[in-house]
């Protein structure tokens, strides 16, 4: 089921404690005007009005109010995954534990191929955050299945590459996730048939590996650009 609408006014309709996983890749707030480099061409750094900071007041108050949306219709047991970089993973650590969920893990996706420097004055970029907390005492994680990937326990440090062409031949999202990091996520952490949720859904990456691995899944975009890349991406699968 797809949602062509505000994710935290959608989250306020769903049932309670009907949701088996969610995945949330919310705003990261990076758009500040300033430059970067795709491609080999100097490009700004700008997503989208979606991404700017100055555009939800009071930054700490939509964080908790989607979280929120997001505890209240997850099922005990049930976990979601928060990605996020130093822009936005501290508040959310925040009111993740005010809210009273339990951290299992904080991920580290490295990145294969990070964009390179465009001023020379720091350390390059390799890497985002991925939280992932449980609602309640206890959870699912498949380790058979995670072990079997490197046949060797699997660490918080997963080395993965970005997004490759072949996922954005129907449009692209400047933030788009690759299937790849979606894939290790669902299997680690959901069984077949479960129900997988992403509130800020954008090229519909979520979904699209949830069914893949016949899951159910529920995603829910604003910009309707992107919920249209979605709903092609999808309809293929």
């Amino acid at each position: 089921m797809l949602y062509n609408d505000d994710c935290i006014k959608v989250l306020n309709s769903f049932d309670n404690c009907s949701i088996d996983m969610i995945f949330a890749d919310p705003p990261y707030f990076l758009s500040n005007n300033g430059k970067s480099i795709s491609n080999g061409k100097v490009v700004s750094v700008n997503k989208g009005e979606w991404d700017k900071r100055e555009n939800y007041g009071d930054v700490v108050e939509f964080t908790n109010q989607w979280l929120l949306g997001c505890y209240e219709v997850l099922k005990n047991g049930a976990t979601i995954w928060v990605s996020g970089t130093s822009h936005n993973i501290f508040d959310v650590k925040m009111v993740m534990d005010k809210l009273g969920f339990n951290i299992i893990n904080i991920v580290i996706w490295h990145k294969l191929d990070p964009t390179p420097l465009i001023y020379k004055n720091k350390f390059r970029f390799s890497y985002e955050f991925i939280i992932w907390a449980k609602k309640g005492k206890f959870h699912y994680f498949d380790y058979d299945a995670m072990y079997k990937v490197n046949n060797e326990e699997m660490q918080d440090v997963w080395n993965l590459p970005a997004v490759s062409m072949g996922e954005k031949k129907y449009g692209k999202h400047p933030t788009q996730k690759p299937e790849c990091l979606l894939e290790r996520i669902i299997l680690a952490s959901t069984k077949e048939g479960q129900i997988v949720l992403d509130p800020f859904m954008g090229s519909g990456t979520t979904c699209v590996v949830a069914k893949k691995l016949n899951r159910k899944y529920i995603g829910i975009e604003k910009e309707e650009q992107y919920f249209n890349i979605a709903l092609k991406r999808i309809s293929q699968k």
